[in-house]
């Protein structure tokens, strides 16, 4: 097969910063991509050769999109995995495929997963609906404090809360959720495994992540992690395995726990490009953008190792801003050495909102940190 400038057609579901920074790559090697996206004004739009806005849950919308491509992978989720269904029986490439998608999009069938191929996760209970986890709380079935999460719909923090007792459910999802053990951690780590059609599997160096204490989203990523030899090792292990169980192809990022007696358990996982390899783009030979292109399409995996140590910072909208956007102070981090910042093209701001990330490359990781705080410090997203 060919696929540098020939009418091989690739789709991307979701039209977001991550399909963006994957049409990098599509223009690089110039591969015809089409992008599917509810927003008109979305982050894709100005990088692919055809644009279409519609309803990624919906069968038709979906399945008219794809049903003339060659292949066809995701930059989100959410999208309609009955139509992913269809495609597949019609003769496209679907990556992630349906079935795997079907499990990972309920984080109940996700946790369930994990039990049935013996993969490391916290305890877990699954409630048909708040009502009956409200009900196990009263009467003592369901102890307090747990991790609340809602089985479908969640991201960037959202669908996720720690519970003490009755009231903190108040103003929660009603449908289907999961109450999990909550961990005392020492560090949230993940890992990016890259796995082609024919078999090849490569992984990326174990990365650590610093999470926003109220947003529960991550602030910092750090690449290599701060652990040892043999923790890397057992982390870079589980995920190896989750993807060989999934059976997956394309990206799979794998965030993870360390607990304080050093054992390692599955949160989730993502079939995709994550926030947690941005930082790829600079520190490594090939980033997971590139990688995950390499992967649906079955060419040969690029090498994963680091060239520098990498350190991300996600920029987000400040509290109390809402509108057009407006990108303070950033001429003055990019006096700072070896910062490269992303801007990901969306024009409205508002509190939390992922709007662009930075990368800070430095022989030294320490030091990539200690000018990734100063980054942080410096920029601020607000609204005009």
């Amino acid at each position: 097969m060919q696929y540098f400038s020939s009418k091989h057609k690739l789709g991307i579901l979701g039209g977001g910063q991550l399909g963006k920074m994957l049409l990098y790559n599509t223009r690089k090697f110039d591969i015809h991509s089409s992008v599917l996206d509810p927003s008109g004004e979305a982050p894709s739009k100005i990088a692919c050769d055809v644009f279409v806005m519609g309803d990624l849950m919906d069968f038709e919308t979906v399945y008219s999109f794809a049903k003339d491509l060659d292949t066809l992978t995701i930059e989100i989720e959410n999208v309609n995995v009955e139509a992913l269904k269809a495609l597949e029986e019609k003769g496209v490439k679907v990556y992630p495929a349906s079935k795997t998608l079907a499990v990972i999009q309920n984080k109940a069938l996700q946790k369930q997963f994990y039990i049935e191929h013996e993969l490391p996760t916290a305890a877990f209970k699954t409630y048909q609906n708040l009502k009956t986890l409200e009900k196990a709380i009263g009467s003592g079935l369901q102890s307090t404090p747990f991790v609340w999460k809602s089985s479908r719909f969640g991201y960037d923090g959202n669908g996720v809360k720690i519970i003490h007792n009755n009231a903190d459910l108040s103003e929660l999802p009603k449908g289907e959720c999961i109450a999990e053990a909550l961990i005392p951690f020492k560090n949230e780590l993940a890992v990016i495994v890259a796995r082609n059609p024919s078999g090849s599997i490569k992984s990326y160096p174990v990365v650590e992540m610093e999470f926003h204490p109220e947003a529960n989203q991550v602030e910092y990523v750090l690449c290599p992690a701060r652990i040892s030899n043999a923790i890397s090792k057992k982390a870079t292990d589980v995920a190896l395995k989750v993807a060989a169980a999934f059976e997956h192809v394309g990206l799979l990022a794998v965030e993870m726990f360390l607990t304080q007696d050093e054992d390692i358990l599955i949160n989730e996982v993502a079939p995709r490009p994550h926030n947690s390899g941005h930082q790829t783009i600079e520190a490594n030979y090939t980033s997971q953008f590139e990688q995950h292109l390499r992967a649906v399409l079955n060419l040969p995996l690029g090498s994963t190792k680091n060239k520098v140590s990498g350190v991300m910072v996600n920029l987000v909208g400040a509290e109390g801003h809402h509108g057009a956007v407006v990108y303070k102070n950033i001429e003055n981090i990019m006096e700072f050495e070896g910062v490269t910042p992303h801007i990901y093209g969306k024009k409205q701001t508002r509190p939390f909102r992922k709007m662009g990330h930075v990368t800070i490359v430095n022989p030294n990781i320490e030091k990539a940190r200690e000018i990734a705080q100063k980054v942080k410090e410096s920029i601020k997203v607000i609204s005009e």
